[in-house]
């Protein structure tokens, strides 16, 4: 099962970076509008091809992105 079947990555569109299921909105448009300040309901109707559980997986792709362990030497 792929852990994030709404989140896919194409190296012929938008330079290989994470898009929400093959179109060309980017997980960080998708972020970077929450991160100004907008809710949910905002980003849905800024980016109304979007569905509510798009804007949940990206949420949780950027946070597994960002757990991982860092070794210190």
């Amino acid at each position: 099962m792929e852990l994030f079947p709404r989140i896919t990555t194409n190296p012929h569109q938008c330079g290989g970076r994470p898009c929400v299921r093959g179109m060309r909105i980017r997980v960080t448009d998708v972020l970077d509008l929450l991160a100004t300040g907008l809710g949910i309901d905002e980003v849905l109707a800024e980016l109304p091809d979007l569905e509510r559980d798009d804007v949940i997986a990206c949420l949780k792709f950027a946070s597994r992105r960002v757990d991982h362990p860092i070794l210190a030497a």
